[in-house]
């Protein structure tokens, strides 16, 4: 099996981080990476999930209330306000 190179840039701490938990469970980053590429292919998808943070403005309330007020603009039930800045202090 022909081998390649890949080249990946990240934060030096977080490698550092990365290759001491590598070690710490028997393997080098290398192995680690194509584990995950290799669960990647197998399952055909990320093999993990990856979610928003806990900001409530991606709630699934905060997002209900957006998607009815689109809907609402979109209906032409919205009304139109003046953008008021406030003066610097």
């Amino acid at each position: 099996m022909a081998q390649t190179t890949l080249n990946v840039r990240m934060d030096e701490n977080v490698k550092k981080q990365f290759d001491a938990f590598c070690a710490d469970v028997g393997m080098n980053a290398s192995v680690a990476v194509n584990l995950f590429v290799k669960a990647v292919l197998r399952e055909r998808r990320i093999p993990f999930e990856i979610a928003a943070s806990d900001d409530p403005f991606f709630g699934e309330a905060n997002q209900a209330r957006l998607r009815k007020s689109i809907e609402q603009l979109n209906a032409g039930k919205g009304t139109v306000h003046e953008l008021i800045e406030a003066e610097d202090d």
